[in-house]
């Protein structure tokens, strides 16, 4: 394995990990990208979590005196004055809640939710999810003053539940984490939507008028074109200004802006148009040119990918944990414990997420699924659901957000410690679960992790016997497709990755497909073509492997003479790649892998879905496992 390597895109380098190279048009991959932060930086905010309690614990005067001192902005006559937790929680989570719109925005633009159809069972599951929780909370609490705490217990925080199966339930397939992070997108969004409308203080007209003048006037510009960040950010500013002093929560502010934020793929225009500013730089590197190929390349991603990219770590390495460290410290005595343990705020909050988030979760999804009549089947097992819906008792971020809102003094820290007992607890619940599903025989264990339900099939173009190149058996349950170009060297990394773990195995059938990087390879489409010159004297296979075996050597000349090493007709051989007679037929898997989202090389699709892990032999073998298992369910 290489732990660094250039991805090969067209008319674009960088560097990446040894993975798949992807473009936005995909949702798996920037998914799974969010799913890695999300997950990473979970252990940072345990760490804040617990140092908060340590902190308060042992100084709680200190702790408290912290995060109450006075911070100011000012211009001129206008200021703004806050203690520090208030900017944390109304000011920096305003950003955490930006990644929140823009991740349910590229959802709906190229996720599963771009199929309409499955835009129900994520949105009646999390509406569910939360309006249970809420009614065992209120039922518990029924007849105290406590009652308008009822907000603490619905949202389940993302990167807790994330970390914690990452943590505590490792060979998961990647499909639990995605199911997860999906239906909880919609829990983010009417979480904030209940914190504007039901946590926010008396609503002042004129403010929240300007709020939306600001937001229309970044609709228009959007609309218009206009691609100045610094303009963005000053119409984001002021909305979040006028939201604050309007009385409700500013954070909304966040969630506004990230749902406007479209996701969609580079065009092999724009793509073309850098690859062409980049070439200019490379022959007259001069700092205008420089900042035109910058520009070019940033311009390629999408204003979604771009926010994504910048927003998401900070908030979620610093900004979440930062707010973990100023919210979590409460002062944890033997008296206090025993009374808490013992007071309805906690007691509702802990069964509202032990108990109400698992059963509103598994029970809502089992009744889509029957009222459609299996059309609206959860993209995972049924036991991979009970698992995610006991996760989803992990609760944090907004639930302590709203108990600062509703709660003070001792109240206020009884609801913090049911968030943290009820994380905890459902933590153990969930471990003990996917404990039992990895113990049972492998059929069963494969049904209840990757389920039934219709897989959304991103290779566009199926396989064509009578068209493709084709290695292994025609009924082999698996079928891996892979787009190469015969000069990138990464291809040529991954062949021995390719040869021992699919063209070993009975159960496989492997296809080729051209994706000849001409705008940085100069030899790969002469390449290609000798491939195809190759294949109409039955040669495709040997030639394959002979030109992957000498990328360096890739002239007209060192064609010739693999053709006649390959004991073929090097007359007819060398006429057909002089003729470009093949050029169609390359072309032809070129618009293919234009039309499945492909933009780099090597790219595998495994049974029509991509393949975004590593390539080496281990990861491959484990995805083609996965594959298989589901196959067999299906049939």
């Amino acid at each position: 394995m290489v732990p660094f390597m250039i991805r090969e895109s067209r008319g674009v380098s960088e560097p990446v990990t040894e993975r798949t190279p992807w473009t936005t048009r995909d949702v798996t991959a920037p998914l799974r990208a969010f799913l890695r932060t999300e997950s990473g930086s979970a252990g940072i905010l345990v760490a804040a979590i617990i140092a908060a309690l340590i902190w308060a614990n042992i100084g709680v005067s200190s702790y408290e005196s912290v995060w109450h001192t006075e911070f100011s902005i000012r211009l001129g006559a206008w200021g703004v004055t806050r203690d520090l937790r208030t900017w944390i929680n109304s000011g920096l989570m305003a950003f955490f809640f930006l990644v929140v719109g823009l991740e349910a925005r590229r959802e709906f633009d190229l996720g599963d939710l771009r199929d309409r159809r499955r835009l129900l069972l994520p949105i009646a599951t999390g509406f569910v999810a939360m309006v249970i929780p809420v009614g065992i909370y209120l039922a518990v609490n029924a007849g105290h003053d406590s009652l308008e705490g009822w907000g603490v217990a619905m949202s389940t925080d993302t990167a807790l539940a994330l970390g914690a199966l990452s943590l505590l339930a490792r060979r998961l397939p990647e499909r639990v984490r995605v199911f997860l992070l999906t239906m909880f997108v919609v829990d983010d969004i009417v979480a904030l939507l209940v914190i504007a409308f039901f946590y926010s203080e008396s609503i002042k007209a004129m403010p929240l008028l300007t709020a939306v003048v600001a937001f229309a006037v970044l609709l228009l510009i959007k609309r218009a074109g206009v691609d100045q960040p610094i303009v963005y950010a000053l119409l984001g500013v002021t909305i979040w200004a006028a939201l604050l002093g309007s009385g409700i929560d500013p954070i909304v502010a966040g969630l506004s802006i990230g749902l406007t934020a479209t996701a969609y793929s580079p065009s092999r225009e724009t793509l073309e148009e850098a690859t062409g500013l980049v070439r200019l730089f490379r022959e007259q590197p001069t700092p205008e040119l420089a900042r035109s190929a910058a520009l070019g390349l940033t311009s390629a991603l999408s204003p979604n990918a771009r926010l994504q990219r910048f927003y998401h770590p900070w908030t979620s390495y610093v900004v979440v944990p930062l707010f973990g460290l100023a919210n979590a410290g409460i002062v944890l005595t033997g008296g206090f414990l025993r009374h808490a343990y013992t007071q309805p705020i906690t007691l509702g909050v802990i069964a509202a997420y032990v108990i109400g988030k698992p059963v509103a979760i598994f029970g809502t999804t089992w009744l889509v699924a029957r009222l459609s009549r299996g059309r609206l089947l959860p993209p995972v097992g049924w036991g991979a659901v009970f698992g995610s819906g006991i996760i989803g008792g992990v609760g944090f971020t907004v639930s302590f957000l709203i108990a600062t809102l509703a709660f003070s003094g001792s109240d206020l820290a009884e609801a913090k410690l049911g968030v943290l007992t009820a994380g905890l607890l459902a933590s153990g619940l969930m471990w003990a679960v996917f404990r039992v599903i990895a113990r049972l025989p492998a059929r069963r264990r494969a049904a209840a992790l990757l389920g039934t339900a219709e897989q959304l099939v991103d290779l566009v173009l199926p396989v064509d016997e009578e068209r493709d190149h084709i290695r292994g058996p025609a009924d082999a349950s698996v079928t891996v497709v892979e787009y190469g170009d015969f000069e990138c060297p990464y291809c040529g990394k991954a062949e021995p990755s390719v040869r021992a773990s699919l063209i070993s195995d009975a159960d496989v059938r492997f296809v080729w497909r051209h994706l000849p990087l001409t705008d940085v390879h100069q030899h790969a489409q002469m390449a290609a073509e000798a491939a195809e010159a190759a294949a109409a004297q039955g040669a495709f296979w040997v030639m394959h492997d002979q030109l992957l075996a000498h990328q360096d050597d890739l002239t007209g000349q060192d064609l010739v003479q693999y053709a006649k090493e390959l004991g073929l007709d090097t007359e007819q051989f060398h006429a057909d790649v002089k003729h470009h007679v093949y050029s169609a037929r390359v072309a032809q898997d070129v618009d293919s892998a234009d039309l499945s989202g492909v933009s780099g090389t090597p790219t595998f699709f495994i049974n029509g879905q991509r393949h975004y892990g590593r390539y080496d032999k281990e990861t491959l073998l484990n995805a083609i496992k996965v594959a298989r298992a589901r196959a067999k369910i299906s049939r």
